[in-house]
């Protein structure tokens, strides 16, 4: 029987941003209607799709040998994993999720001190109970089921929010009055899953291929032939990755110089190169950087 490791795919809005990771990492990950086990193309890795908000729990508790989830979903149920990589991807931009806390426009409320006594509806209740602790301050939390922000001012006094860009809670007329955390995508572990020898190489491997494909995101490669009398000008317009790697020809006049660039700006580069006296310039897609 084949060995497996038990992988968790985060449901809902990071499904789609995830697959997109995988397949660029070389892997054939595909969702299907009403099914709960995405396929992959690698019969050593076992999917499963699971809410981000529960993936740190079952995989604590063993049902998982890992996942995909966000850090703050790991702070708000305690869970002891292993992280092994943070991978900054999101559904709307490559930033952070932030928690913030978020009143209407005409409340009163302007700090945490304001909270006492008051009531706030979250999705994050312990991590929310513990921020007021921090600052000394007791309210009613009380957990929502989603549609928040559309919860004060009848509802509740304030909410603690997830945002991206802040324009959900803008248009439900809302203000941020302060920021509780920053949260990214993490690749957690079940402690004694990465114990096991096989298990830890299999996952070391899979992190390994998922930072590389994030790291060829936006970048593409450059080639192109310069002559060694035009080879300063050629390399003073080019922003590297790292040095361009520089070869020798059959021509022992010529060199080709390869590197890697950001891909936005390789419409500016190219005419410059041109103009620099280089040749044959080709520009070709990255699917994965491997530091």
């Amino acid at each position: 029987m084949t060995q497996q490791i038990r992988l968790g795919i985060p449901a809902g809005s990071l499904q789609e941003a995830t697959g997109e990771l995988f397949r660029k990492a070389g892997f054939k990950l595909a969702f299907q209607s009403r099914s709960y086990y995405p396929a992959i193309d690698d019969p050593e890795i076992h999917c499963t799709l699971i809410r981000a908000q529960e993936m740190a729990r079952y995989v604590q508790d063993g049902s998982l040998d890992c996942g995909l989830t966000g850090h703050d979903w790991v702070l708000e149920n305690e869970a002891k994993v292993v992280e092994l990589a943070e991978l900054v991807f999101s559904k709307v931009s490559r930033r952070p999720v932030r928690w913030v806390l978020a009143v209407p426009n005409d409340s009163p409320i302007k700090t945490v001190h304001d909270l006492q006594g008051k009531r706030i509806a979250t999705e994050v209740v312990n991590m929310t109970r513990r921020w007021l602790a921090s600052h000394g301050v007791t309210a009613q939390v009380e957990f929502s089921w989603g549609a928040t922000e559309v919860k004060p001012p009848r509802l509740a006094d304030a909410i603690v929010d997830v945002t991206e860009t802040g324009s959900s809670l803008r248009a439900n007329n809302l203000r941020i009055v302060a920021e509780l955390m920053t949260s990214t995508t993490r690749f957690i572990a079940n402690e004694k899953a990465y114990a096991e020898p096989w298990k830890k190489q299999k996952m070391d491997d899979l992190v390994l291929m998922l930072q590389g494909a994030m790291a060829a995101e936006g970048k593409v490669g450059l080639m192109m032939n310069v002559s060694r009398d035009d080879l300063k000008a050629v390399l003073s317009i080019l922003p590297a990755l790292q040095n361009p790697t520089i070869s020798g020809l059959s021509d022992d006049h010529w060199v080709a110089v390869n590197t890697i660039l950001d891909e936005d700006t390789v419409r500016h580069i190219i005419p410059k190169l041109k103009a620099a006296g280089a040749k044959g310039i080709v520009e070709y897609p990255l699917n994965k950087i491997i530091a």
